[in-house]
């Protein structure tokens, strides 16, 4: 007989969906309790195995999408995707999409007055390896201001996008940078209570920085359970 596995409780570290002092959301959270619509076989499956042949070739260099060099400081992030009982996670599919160095979105809506990147777009993607690793060589976003209340910066900050088996098992998180004062006052990051918060900041790592050409930072993200990554809980964060 097997020894049982250990109670994990759930993890309480997911933002709400109502947090006042992020102004968005005193617009969009619901004011009815969720109502759980059981998965058909459409959400629970999908074309795990050859994401490559779906959505083409990784996009893991997003300093060399264009013909020039981005402007700013090149970093490599790298980590695992991990279940709750840490094991690796293959198969999985990240996207990436950030501000450039300056802290502007290539969108039409970004009105924020710093320049765009040429030779930066700020969009990538990776996908797993059997170890549940992933790799991704970017340009440290800038910080941007962003209307919430008065003189509201947001800090440097990476969106990440995770596919699992399906379509439906979307989650999405956001990665800090560990030098950076303004997630201590920013709402967004703030709406996860300590120490759940620290588990979106990355860690500087001088084994995984490249020599002459970029910082390295660790991210893992833990899907689910005791030690989870808060993710974000829908809609369309900055």
């Amino acid at each position: 007989m097997t020894d049982p596995v250990p109670y994990r409780p759930l993890d309480a570290g997911a933002p709400p969906l109502l947090f006042p002092e992020y102004g968005s959301t005193r617009l969009r959270a619901p004011h009815q309790p969720p109502i759980a619509i059981p998965h058909t076989l459409t959400e629970t499956t999908g074309p795990t195995g050859c994401w490559d042949r779906l959505m083409g070739p990784a996009a893991a260099d997003l300093t060399a999408q264009h013909k020039g060099e981005p402007i700013g400081q090149r970093i490599t992030v790298s980590g695992r995707v991990l279940d709750e009982d840490n094991r690796p996670v293959s198969d999985t599919v990240i996207e990436i999409w950030q501000a450039n160095a300056a802290g502007r979105y290539i969108h039409a809506k970004d009105g924020w007055g710093a320049p765009l990147d040429p030779n930066f777009t700020g969009a990538g993607r990776v996908v797993t390896d059997a170890q549940g690793r992933y790799s991704f060589t970017t340009i440290r976003p800038g910080a941007y201001p962003w209307g919430n209340h008065k003189n509201a910066w947001r800090p440097s900050h990476i969106h990440l996008s995770l596919l699992g088996p399906a379509f439906a098992t979307r989650l999405v998180t956001q990665m800090y940078f560990p030098d950076d004062p303004l997630i201590e006052i920013d709402p967004i990051a703030n709406a996860v209570p300590m120490p759940y918060r620290q588990r979106m900041v990355s860690r500087f790592d001088i084994a995984t920085t490249q020599p002459n050409h970029a910082l390295g930072y660790l991210f893992d993200v833990v899907l689910k359970g005791r030690d989870q990554t808060p993710f974000e809980e829908g809609g369309d964060h900055g």
